[in-house]
């Protein structure tokens, strides 16, 4: 064979080997439909296939299946079937597995039940919760690929490395010890650098709403198997956007914590050693509340005796209680929270359902009392170029390498390798890089401190909505803008994605009295509004570095009121699409 059938073929084996891990009475019999046929697989279509107790044990949130597990009402078991059940369903319908372990998840369940039915309590906090974790983890006896075929009967690549087949993260010892039980990994692109989720073993990873558009990236399957309610949360990375795009694209909340919140120990990477921009650890799921019960739980394990970049910083409920008391002071009448709201970037001009969803939210802070003023920081331009050098200032070395342990071909929409790559920078220059990057926080630092002139609360904002990028989820090949993304890692602050509304091709187009004149330029009119249709639309919420706990309170309370807000009237249109 040449060496280019030799991975195709090798690619192949792995994609068969997914679907044959599954079991034969979870897989579909006909032919999956065609997204011509069968645009939208959640909700009706995929609950089709499964019984009643299945479809509300997997349609129940992270906090409410854990008070049902620790409780002894729901047997770890039930619920592990129940969500490798689903999983299955979601990977045959939008390709979003990269490893199946469902008979080890449902030993380790069994084990679960054996000591809640000796001792009468649970063994942590997720005791007989199913968490997903996104295939840079290690999982003993399971492999990692990371979307590579040179990784396929390898350790990251090598061969006869050791801790092939016996090696955890530390993340994945902290959830074993909490209870958790894992049962799958999810798909990522190849080098995980590219907002879209595809490789050359899996092909392409599908947006459940509107199956011709992305899942996102790179915690893409992650995105899309919670979307479909096959896992009830899990961990991504983020080091441009990869946990805010997938959660922002399929309706979830998806929290990227400053760097050191939670352990990135034994967790694969690409371009391992580039500390200019961490890659950081951090949870999906499909409610805030669900957000925090997994971010909160990690932490309980204390990370930082085990991770020598683990800060010590325990959870800090006075956060919560803090938070919680300005949000309550205000719901009295008392301005006491304010917040910032970022449209424009000045260079990513935004689609009309962003800019809806932005607007939604700006009317429900208001409506709700509070301050909103615009956020018009430091140039974005800045971080994006000081991002773009960080993911690029190995000259592609790394990516090069590992797609050339096979000789497979470069998906088009990753960002970094390939022959056009940058010039490998230089001691000096990288010192000169991570010098720029100290005074562009600062500078952003001083511009948020300068804001409590303009609150009415005497305090900076509370916090800063913006989009998670300039399109609700996109087609494919098509995701090309990072810069509202990736400044967030530049200055290393917690974000977390918040649904918002869906694409309306009735509503997201330009109104019918306005000129193109008098239209606001920074959106981006000429889209395509009927492909876009029924896209998830989310917006980005972000604090200040370290306050993980303040962010995800808020983020809740945000969460809460733009659900009612939407829920309770007709919002432009009056589309259907708004009440869902």
């Amino acid at each position: 064979m040449t060496s280019d059938s030799t991975w195709r073929a090798k690619a192949e084996a792995k994609r068969l080997a997914i679907l044959s891990a599954i079991p034969k009475k979870w897989r579909f019999l006909n032919p999956i439909p065609p997204p011509t046929e069968q645009v939208d697989v959640t909700g009706d279509y995929i609950r089709q296939f499964l019984n009643q107790q299945e479809i509300e044990i997997t349609e129940s949130d992270a906090v409410d299946i854990v008070a049902q597990t620790t409780s002894g009402i729901w047997t770890a078991v039930e619920v592990t079937e129940a969500f490798c059940h689903r999983a299955a369903l979601a990977h045959q319908l939008v390709n979003c597995l990269h490893e199946v372990f469902f008979d080890a998840a449902i030993a380790d369940a069994k084990k679960l039940d054996a000591y809640f039915a000796e001792y009468k309590k649970p063994v942590g906090p997720l005791h007989g919760l199913p968490v997903s974790l996104k295939d840079q983890f290690h999982v003993k006896g399971v492999e990692t690929t990371m979307g590579y075929v040179g990784w396929i009967d390898t350790f990251e690549g090598q061969k006869d490395d050791p801790r092939r087949g016996v090696e955890e993260s530390e993340l994945v010892r902290e959830l074993r010890n909490i209870g958790a039980v894992l049962y799958c990994k999810t798909s990522v692109p190849a080098t995980l650098m590219c907002g879209e989720t595809i490789n050359n073993i899996i092909d392409y990873t599908w947006n459940p709403k509107n199956r011709y558009l992305s899942s996102g990236g790179s915690s893409g399957g992650e995105g899309a198997l919670i979307a479909l309610r096959g896992s009830p949360g899990g961990f991504g990375t983020d080091i441009g956007g990869s946990i805010r795009i997938p959660a922002a694209f399929n309706n979830l909340y998806g929290l990227r914590p400053s760097s050191g919140r939670l352990p990135y120990q034994g967790v694969a990477n690409s371009m391992d050693g580039q500390n200019t921009i961490f890659s950081v650890v951090g949870p999906l799921a499909s409610t805030a509340r669900g957000l925090t019960l997994l971010f909160q739980s990690a932490l309980s394990q204390k990370p930082w005796l085990h991770d020598p970049l683990a800060l010590e910083l325990p959870w800090r409920d006075s956060m919560v209680q803090e938070t919680l008391s300005l949000v309550e002071e205000s719901k009295k009448g008392s301005s006491t929270l304010s917040f910032a709201i970022m449209t424009f970037d000045g260079a990513g001009r935004i689609h009309p359902p962003i800019a809806r969803g932005l607007k939604i939210v700006k009317e429900t802070l208001q409506k709700l009392g509070h301050n909103v003023i615009d956020w018009t920081p430091p140039s974005h331009a800045t971080a994006l170029t000081l991002a773009a050098k960080a993911y690029t200032m190995d000259g592609g070395t790394d990516a090069n390498h590992h797609f050339g342990l096979s000789g497979e071909i470069k998906p088009p929409q990753v960002i970094v390798g390939g022959p056009a790559s940058a010039p490998e920078m230089l001691g000096s220059q990288i010192a000169a890089l991570n010098v720029s990057k100290r005074e562009y926080q600062k500078e952003y630092m001083d511009y948020w401190n300068s804001t409590a002139a303009l609150t009415g609360t005497g305090r900076p904002v509370d916090g800063v909505i913006c989009p998670n990028a300039p399109h609700a989820a996109v087609k494919p090949a098509e995701y090309n803008y990072i810069g509202y993304s990736a400044f967030v890692n530049v200055l290393d602050y917690p974000s977390i994605s918040i649904p918002v509304t869906f694409a309306d091709k009735t509503v997201d187009v330009l109104p019918s009295d306005v000129s193109m004149d008098e239209a606001e330029p920074y959106i981006e009119w000429d889209y395509d509004a009927d492909t876009y249709h029924g896209a998830p639309v989310g917006v980005q919420f972000f604090g200040r570095r370290l306050q993980e706990e303040k962010v995800l309170t808020l983020a809740e309370y945000i969460g809460e009121e733009v659900a009612r807000h939407v829920g309770c009237k007709e919002y432009q249109s009056g589309s259907a699409l708004e009440r869902t």
